[in-house]
């Protein structure tokens, strides 16, 4: 009994410390608040049917996003679902140290990233992942994640820098 409880209690740790990278990540992906909702909770009771098999507790965080979006991918074996390009991605930015302008501005960028270069920026960003992670999660070379990392920021810097110039001319 106390062995299921020391494990139960890890799983409980767990739960507590990613649920809400996780559905940020999950609503970034789906776009949805209640799929994105039943993504994260199909991901937590996948990782309790695997927690044996998890070797190494530092590896929980990448495994869990993994999971994630395994989860999401299978959305797509049953059926395609319509994705409303116009939804806001106002969760992904944080807009405490910008003004409204410059939140909407990065938000705007953001969204034009080819998904390629987004999904890795934002895994980066927004799950503190590093290359080697972000390789495994996505299941591409470590090498192919730091080119998309550097086109990705270096898209941004002409995206942004082009709506500051047009807003500078507008004064």
């Amino acid at each position: 009994m106390m062995m299921f409880e020391t494990k139960k209690s890890k799983f409980e740790s767990l739960v507590r410390g990613y649920s809400a990278d996780l559905y940020r990540y999950a609503y970034w992906l789906c776009r949805e608040r209640f799929l994105a909702e039943d993504l994260v909770q199909e991901t937590f009771t996948r990782a309790w049917q695997s927690w044996e098999g998890l070797r190494d507790d530092k590896a929980a965080k990448s495994w869990l996003y993994t999971i994630l979006r395994n989860e999401h991918a299978r959305l797509f074996e049953k059926k395609r679902i319509e994705i409303d390009e116009t939804q806001e991605l106002d969760e992904v930015v944080d807009s405490g140290s910008m003004n409204a302008y410059e939140s909407f501005e990065m938000r705007d960028a953001i969204e034009a990233l080819p998904k390629s270069y987004r999904e890795p920026l934002l895994l980066q960003v927004l799950g503190g992942f590093s290359c080697s992670e972000i390789a495994g999660t996505m299941d591409i070379s470590e090498g192919a994640v730091m080119t998309r990392l550097t086109r990705a920021r270096l898209a941004l810097r002409k995206l942004t820098g082009r709506a500051i110039e047009r807003k500078e001319k507008v004064r």
